[in-house]
Formats: C-alpha cells, structure tokens, sequence
C-alpha cells in the first residue's frame, strides 16, 4: 500500500478483504499494524485501500443494570469511531486520477469523493429476503393503487395498459444497468455516486439532489395520503391524529436502523403482494361472475364507453403517470451499501423487476381496466393526487356489492403508503449522507452513529414529515400539488443517468483492458438495454413537455391562460430545479465530463477470482434440468 498520510493507530481489518490487481490476488485474512508493509509494495497502483477498514461492532458484556442499558443506548448515538465526518484522513488517493477541478480557491476534489464513498461506514445487516422484497414490494404505493386511477380516465384502458407495459419494458432495461453497477460497486449513494464518478461531478450533485429532494417531499405526501385512507371510515376524525401515529412508527422503523427498515419492508411488502395476488384472484370472479345487478361483465367496458380516451395525447398523459408509479425500484440499488453479501443476493433481487412488471402492474391493472370504465365519476372524486377513495381497486372492489372488501382494500392502501413512506426516509437520508461524503451536501448529514444509521440526515428527513399537518388548512391541496409536482419526473432523470452511466462504464471497462467475464454480475439487456432505457426515459420526458403545453382537461370548463401555466410549471418542476443544481455547481467548480483514461473503475470494487468460480458454475449449470436454466435465468 502507498501513501503516508496514514491513520496513527489502524484497527485490524475483517478477514476476507482482497487487494486485486489485473492478474494478481493477494488475501489479507488479518491486516494489522503489525504486518509488515512491504510485502504488498508496488511501484505502481490503479487503486489503494484504506487501512482503517469498515467499523465494526464491538462485542460488549451484557449489560447487568438498567442504567447501564440506558447508557449503551445513548452510547450507539454516537459518531462510529475510525470515520471522519470530513477531511481525506485515511484515505490514500488513487493513482492516475485526474488532478483536482480547481477555480481560484475553490476546488472539487473527485478522488476523495470516491474514496469516501467507497468506505462508508453504514451498516451491513440486510439479508437476501430483506432485498428480495424491497425489490418486490418496494415501490407499490399510491402510484399504483391511486393514481392509476387517473391514467385509466385520461387514456382508457389501451393506452393505461400500453404505457404501463412500455415504461415497464424501460424500467426493466434500466434495473439491470443498475444491477450491474451496483453489484460491482456497492457503495454507499449508488447511482447519485456513479453521476459523479462516471459522467461529471456536477451532474452527480444535481442527480443526488434531485433524488434527495423528491423523497423528502414525498414524505409529507405519504403521509397525508395514509391520514385520508383513515377517513374513509370516519371522516369526523382530524387528519393530524394520523400524521402524528404515521410519523412516529415511521421514526421509530427509521431509527432502530437498517434491520429495522429491512423487516418492516419485509412485512409491509409481503402485505402488498399477498393483497395484489388476492385482487387478481378476486377480479377474475367479480368479471366472470358479474357484480349483483349486472352480471357477467367480461370486456364490456372496453366497447362502451370505449378502449381509448383522448386519443395519442392520452397515451402520453399515461406516460408521466406509469413512470411515477415505477418510482422507488432503484432503491433496491441504493441498499446494496448496506447489504451483507450484494454479490449474492443483489442479482437475484434485481431479477424480480421483471415479475414485479409482468405480474403486479400490468396483470392487476388489465382487471381494472375489465371492472371500471374510463368514465367512472369516483375516478376523479379525489380530494388530492393521493386521495385513496379515487382508487380504481377500492372502487372495483366495491362493484362486488356490499362486502368488508373495500375496507380490505383500504387497509392494504394504508400499508402501502406507510411503507413508501418509510421508503422515503431511507432514499433521502443515504442519499443525503453520500451527498455529504462527496461534498456535496454540508458535512453534518456524513454523521453515522454506532449501530451505522445516517443519524443527522435520518433526522432532517423526518422533520420535514411535519409538513404533513398542514393537511389541517384549507388550501393544502395547492401545497401538495407543488410538492407532488417535485417527485413527478424525478425519476425520469434518476434512470436516465443510471442507463448513461452503464454505457459510459462499460466504454471505460473495455479501454482498461478488462473483459465482461470479470463482472460479478452482468446486465442481461447489455449496452443495448442501456440504450433502450436511455431514450425511452428521454421519450417520455419530451412527451411531458407537449402534455404541460397542450394538457387535457378534465372539466367542461375552458381552460384559462393562467391555468394552463400553473399546470405547465407543475408538471414540468423537476426540469428547472434540475437545471438549477447543475448550473450553479458547474459555475462555482467548473467541473468537466470525467473522461475514460481518468475514470475511476476499482475504488469500492467487489473483487473476485472470477475465471475459477466460473468454470465450476459453468460445470453445474450444464447438469441443471431446463426448468431451472429458465427459472434461474427469470430469478
């Protein structure tokens, strides 16, 4: 190892950590520092390693007093020792990157940023089933269960269905670039990470505060969303009752830690697919067996009133509203830091999308399309974006007759948006602390107390869920209006750098000289998929802006000059707040495009001996039946 500016006193690493170069593996089962250091000398270095390592946990006495569990509860709040909240101490900067971006007195110093990502101090406690399930249930919310609503009115069943299955399709492409590079990389920040690293810092701020900015808001709306799906039993009951219980389980999930948040996706999510696999079920009886005054209803609704709405123009209202429904898939992605084995249980995790797609987005909402017409009145009898009683499955549901299965349904919305709210949480405050990591957010939000929880960022992530209560107010749906319209094509951006980052990185992969064998985890769209998602996610941007110049109303009323802007501002915000952050860093830093010679591909990789593992699963592979080539293939 290079460098003398080294911690004074560096803990013993935990066995299993590998130093790779191109054609060498050197094991260090118990790095010390009483080891000698010239064994692992090199005249020249692609990376460096840290000899501080990750912090781990101390194994401490039982406690044998109530006070003395009080005090190691205060105790883990504390920050971990061995990681700076700032500075490059301990980090030994890598060889042939590129010179700090310096503009006067003021520089932004890229290989520290990677350095400090790459040996975060967040917790590894996630288990396979906990990814496997935030990959399932992760982003099923109110953009499925309500605002699908909406899509069916503004486009009819057709185009609901077709700009789900395409957006679906985009997102498939653009979870296995994302599966690829976070399997090889799984650091702290992910894809806000992989903008700075491989494209331009300056991208990377605007991306990790794109993404920051629309989980914080979309907290308070998760929030209101779960307090209106109460009223839907007792409307007499204020909404800040359930602010205040929604906010306080979420604080409390958020801050027993990563294992916390684990589990309670687990539940929540295994609540979620149990819910959308009854309603499949349940949809197939209702349509076959008709409802009570009816009977069979079969694909009547798609005669009358019809199989489309509004012509292409609503198929491209859908876009935006099928894309919003997708969002939180890549926080499977954004787990990978704190995972305790991502090379095995991350592909397998990112794999689900494609069930996810196939059969809880587009299979539910073909029943939907079959039980509720476009024209169905309660469709927009929402008080709000997040209203549960516009919701297409309460109200198919209902068209079974007076049964306990709309409150059913109702329940199941309620755990949905509390689990997104919880998700909300987790997004903003990782992505927070690796936006301070990198310098890009103020040092505060890198603070990880003992147990590895993003403490400070954790914290400012749930203050902001007290905007909720302005619930309480009259105009609070013009509050929430412009908050939604933060989170609306957030997203867009979000995949879009990821598919750009993966075609980038594997330019820089291939320049380097290595092959796609020594990938732990291969994208099985590949650079072609990259592109694919690239500009089907560029596609539905640019129809978004036609929809805010053009949009579709939903009332007889003519449409107003003002009124049309106000709805051009609201589905076009996250443009001008993107712009905003790009060109200001870019002003002050005067950052460049990272190019391929100087781009970091080894700071934070998951090394393997990939040629021997190969070989020997190539072997067992050729012995497995073909249902389980195509179920591994799927799964």
């Amino acid at each position: 190892m290079a460098g003398s500016n080294e911690p004074e006193k560096p803990k013993a690493m935990k066995p299993g950590i590998t130093y790779t170069r191109d054609f060498e593996v050197v094991e260090m089962s118990d790095l010390s520092a009483d080891k000698s250091r010239g064994q692992f000398t090199t005249t020249t270095t692609s990376y460096s390693i840290s000899t501080t390592g990750r912090p781990t946990r101390s194994s401490a006495r039982k406690p044998t007093s109530t006070a003395s569990l009080g005090r190691r509860w205060v105790d883990s709040f504390r920050r971990v020792e061995g990681v700076p909240i700032g500075g490059h101490d301990g980090y030994h900067i890598n060889d042939g990157m590129p010179d700090p971006a310096q503009v006067g007195d003021r520089f932004y110093d890229l290989r520290a940023a990677n350095a400090r990502t790459a040996n975060s101090a967040l917790a590894r406690d996630l288990k396979s089933r906990h990814l496997q399930m935030i990959a399932i249930g992760g982003s099923v919310g109110t953009g499925l269960f309500v605002s699908s609503g909406m899509a069916l009115f503004q486009g009819g069943p057709v185009s609901m269905l077709l700009a789900y299955i395409m957006t679906g399709a985009f997102q498939f492409c653009t979870m296995q670039s994302l599966g690829e590079l976070v399997v090889t990389f799984p650091i702290a920040g992910s894809f806000s990470v992989f903008s700075t690293r491989f494209l331009d810092p300056s991208w990377g701020f605007a991306m990790g505060w794109n993404y920051a900015l629309q989980w914080l808001f979309a907290m308070p709306l998760e929030l209101i969303s779960g307090a209106l799906t109460i009223q839907y039993w007792n409307q007499s009951l204020s909404p800040a009752i359930f602010v205040t219980i929604f906010l306080l389980v979420i604080a409390g999930i958020n801050l027993m830690g990563i294992k916390g948040y684990g589990e309670a996706e687990f539940l929540f999510s295994t609540i979620k697919v149990t819910a959308i696999v009854g309603f499949i079920l349940l949809g197939v009886v209702i349509n076959i067996g008709g409802s009570p005054h009816d009977g069979y209803i079969g694909g009547k609704y798609w005669l009358d009133p019809g199989p489309t709405n509004h012509g292409f123009k609503g198929f491209c209202s859908v876009l935006a509203t099928s894309s919003f429904s997708f969002v939180g898939t890549e926080l499977v992605g954004l787990a990978a830091a704190e995972a305790s084995n991502p090379k095995k249980s991350l592909p397998s995790a990112i794999k689900q999308v494609f069930w996810r797609i196939a059969i809880f987005y587009v299979v539910s909402l073909l029943l939907v399309s079959l039980l509720v017409p476009y024209n169905e009145p309660r469709l927009l009898g929402g008080r709000s974006s997040v209203d549960a009683t516009a919701s297409p499955f309460v109200i198919a549901v209902e068209s079974a007759g007076q049964t306990i299965l709309p409150s059913v349904m109702n329940a199941v919305i309620l755990a949905a948006v509390l689990s997104v709210g919880n998700s909300a949480v987790f997004g903003s405050s990782r992505t927070l602390a690796a936006l301070a990591e990198q310098s890009h957010a103020p040092k505060i939000f890198a603070y990880v107390d003992r147990k590895g929880r993003p403490l400070v960022a954790t914290i400012f992530a749930l203050a902001l869920g007290l905007l909720a209560y302005m619930a309480a107010i009259k105009v609070h749906d013009q509050i929430f209006d412009w908050l939604f319209a933060i989170c609306g094509l957030s997203g867009l951006f979000t995949w879009a750098s990821i598919c750009l980052c993966h075609i980038r990185f594997r330019r820089a992969w291939a320049l380097a000289g290595h092959t796609l064998d020594q990938l732990p985890f291969r994208s099985q769209a590949g650079v072609i998929g990259a592109f694919v998602g690239l500009v089907g996610n560029l596609l539905v941007l640019i129809s978004q802006f036609w929809i805010a110049v053009s949009p579709i109303t939903t009332s007889d009323a003519a449409a107003t000059p003002a009124g049309t802007a106000k709805g051009f501002f609201l589905k076009m915000m996250a443009v001008p707040v993107v712009l905003i952050f790009y060109l200001a860093h870019k002003i002050w830093f005067r950052t460049g495009v990272v190019s391929y010679k100087n781009m970091d591909i080894d700071s934070g990789r998951s090394f393997t001996r990939v040629p021997a593992l190969s070989a020997e699963e190539e072997e067992r592979r050729r012995a497995w039946p073909m249902w389980k080539r195509v179920y591994r293939v799927l799964c």
